[in-house]
């Protein structure tokens, strides 16, 4: 097996996961703080299922997408050293995974966020700027994208002579 494979597979997934946490991370307790100042999360739960919101729904939703992205990884690693993917295919393939989690972190923002705001009557947007993280990531992650992609055309092309 090619170490460079399998440092791009386990590298590939530590990102995905590292993006992945963040996103959960954000969402479920760096939001809802930044939303209520002064409030804890105890708090923050405690009135929202007082005032009828499913608490519970909105954390294993957030946690769920979350952990979609890691299985994709996971299973893009083990498929990649399997199949013998070259490097930049499986860069590209965790790239795109990355670049794909803007939805989901996008969508987390409305369960528990609306949730929050419907209840404490604040803005539903983003309270922190953790979230503008998570879309530029996505957003470099793109570029990414893009630069290996045009690695693996300029080196298959014939050289002009």
């Amino acid at each position: 097996m090619n170490r460079g494979r399998v440092a791009l597979a386990v590298g590939g997934v530590l990102l995905v996961s590292a993006y992945a946490a963040l996103m959960a991370v954000e969402s479920l307790v760096l939001d809802p703080l930044a939303a209520v100042p002064g409030a804890t999360l105890g708090e923050i739960h405690a009135r929202l299922t007082a005032a009828g919101e499913d608490v519970a729904s909105d954390i294993a939703w957030v946690i769920v997408t979350a952990s979609v992205g890691v299985v994709l990884a996971v299973s893009a690693s083990i498929i990649g050293l399997w199949r013998r993917f070259s490097l930049s295919t499986m860069a590209m393939i965790f790239l795109a995974i990355v670049a794909a989690g803007a939805v989901p972190a996008f969508l987390d923002g409305f369960r528990l966020g609306m949730d929050i705001a419907d209840t404490y009557g604040i803005g539903g947007g983003a309270h922190t700027i953790w979230a503008g993280v998570l879309y530029l990531t996505s957003l470099a992650a793109v570029g990414g994208i893009v630069t290996v992609g045009i690695y693996k055309v300029r080196r298959r092309a014939p050289l002009d002579v």
